[in-house]
């Protein structure tokens, strides 16, 4: 899953692992010179006080943020159809604290695809405190996604059985099995959620945020987005050239890839993360819960997911199975600041406690203690499968888990395509054709070397497509830049955002 929730989510995860192991306004208007407005505002966003944000665990905050405002714009169902069905999308905004001019607009894609804007501003807002002196902070629930007519593929019995899956079948019956929970979970989103599958692939999500930034009163687009986000930016700058303003793609994929391709390398780029948690990890003596070198470490970890697969772990009327426990590992491999949560994980699950693995699991699919789930694990597959025209047959998908399992036993499997080949609407590749050539100013695209989700290898790609964009590279683990607390790579995004420094084309930031 391509997404930039650990650094938000490590706090949370932190108490959890300690605990297993033991007014409303119309408008914009902020303080400062007013942002340029534009001729061809669409609606507008009357914006008041926020009411249902949410923790990454499901929970509601014990008050809600008075600095937080929330409101919903409408938008076209079908925008083959503008006068037709209209669909609100959900915004959140933190005003410009000053001092200093106000700029205008700064709005957030955190990836996904299906991660909540609102939640995720709302929970992060204070590590963009610099870019907030100047900018309206303004994020988004994309459609599709929870307030935003999120898709839901039936309820929590559902959603159990498709996350905890188990990774590619050992033999007949096992595949059968699989092959049978996708195929219901995908007739499951048709039957709660058909409505709006047709339409919510990135190119209408591009043009909602067009009318976003209308509605905002903003003349260009300022744009931060991550992991997905960087595919939603550019594809606006494609449709939308003469619109972009100052835009920052961090953590990139490349979107002209195809499954096949997608599966291999984000398999690679887990297992390269893996080895460098499991190198980290037994560095000190006697401190790595896992294993005590890297040979005794990996050894264990192939075992307790072999064992899980012969008889899943009870966790206090669930079960860990071996899909939930490799979602767990995969879910602490986006941050390093994750990595001693995983150790401590690990070590409990060897011990016969799956506690820590299953809260794990349960923060990258969001499921709530109550047994409810966000819409991410069904808005990723539904934007995903509307993003591309391939329908892989069993043939193809076959060898695409074939060559991913001989790069990683741990995380190789079939990729999107397994979900895609069952889906109940037709995709297409509108998504991959990335032109931003006819943008005002150059885009600054931001990849790092050790990014698991997002490996490297698509930044440099995503650039040259863009045609009108610099690199620039961090030499570092973790998925994405900006929030992994390297200070150069803050400081050319923020000196690019506030001041319109645009960064050397092949700006290296060390590790």
């Amino acid at each position: 899953m391509r997404r930039i929730l650990a650094a938000v989510t490590a706090a949370a995860l932190s108490a959890g692992l300690a605990a297993c192991s033991g007014g409303g306004e119309s408008g914009d208007a902020a303080s400062g010179s007013p942002a340029p407005q534009t001729p061809e505002v669409q609606g507008a966003v009357t914006w008041g006080t926020c009411t249902d944000i949410k923790y990454p665990d499901g929970q509601s905050p014990p008050a809600q943020d008075k600095n937080l405002q929330c409101g919903t714009l409408a938008v076209p169902l079908d925008y083959t159809e503008p006068e037709g069905k209209k669909i609100d999308i959900a915004l959140v905004r933190v005003k410009a604290t000053g001092p200093g001019e106000r700029i205008g607009s700064l709005l957030f894609n955190f990836g996904g695809p299906g991660a909540s804007g609102v939640d995720t501003l709302a929970q992060a807002a204070k590590a963009f405190g610099t870019l907030n002196t100047r900018y309206d902070l303004v994020s988004f629930d994309p459609r599709g996604v929870e307030r935003s007519s999120g898709v839901r593929c039936g309820g929590t019995d559902m959603m159990d059985r498709f996350t905890a899956m188990e990774g590619p079948p050992y033999d007949a019956a096992e595949r059968e099995e699989s092959e049978k929970t996708i195929k219901d979970f995908a007739q499951a989103c048709e039957t709660t959620s058909g409505e709006v599958l047709p339409y919510i692939g990135t190119v209408n999500a591009a043009q909602d945020m067009d009318r976003i930034r209308a509605a905002l009163g903003d003349e260009k687009l300022s744009y931060l987005g991550f992991s997905y986000g960087t595919q939603l930016g550019a594809v606006y700058a494609t449709k939308f050239p003469q619109k972009v303003g100052r835009m920052v793609l961090d953590a990139p994929l490349d979107p002209s890839a195809s499954l096949r391709e997608t599966a291999l390398i984000q398999t690679a780029g887990f297992q390269q993360a893996y080895e460098s948690f499991l190198k980290d990890c037994v560095k000190d003596a006697g401190q790595c819960e896992t294993g005590s070198d890297l040979a005794t470490a990996n050894k264990n970890v192939e075992k307790l997911l072999d064992d899980l697969d012969a008889q899943p772990l009870p966790v206090e009327g669930r079960q860990l199975t071996q899909g939930l426990a490799s979602t767990g590992i995969a879910e602490a491999l986006y941050s390093e600041q994750t990595w001693p949560f995983l150790d401590q994980a690990l070590g409990m699950a060897l011990q016969g406690d799956g506690r820590g693995l299953l809260l794990l699991a349960d923060s990258y699919t969001q499921r709530s203690p109550d047994g409810s789930y966000s819409t991410i694990m069904s808005s990723f597959p539904a934007i995903s499968c509307v993003d591309t025209a391939e329908r892989p047959d069993k043939a193809e998908l076959a060898r695409t888990e074939s060559e991913a399992l001989k790069i990683s036993p741990l995380f190789g499997n079939g990729g999107m395509g397994t979900i895609c080949s069952a889906w109940p609407v037709p995709g297409s590749d509108e998504a991959k054709k990335i032109d931003a050539s006819g943008a005002e100013t150059p885009i600054v695209v931001v990849g790092s070397t050790g990014d698991p989700a997002t490996p490297y290898e698509w930044a440099p790609e995503l650039t040259k497509q863009l045609k009108q964009a610099v690199l620039v590279t961090r030499k570092g683990e973790g998925h994405g830049s900006y929030t992994s607390g390297d200070a150069c790579t803050k400081k050319a995004v923020d000196a690019y955002l506030l001041e319109g420094r645009v960064p050397e084309n092949g700006t290296t930031c060390p590790s």
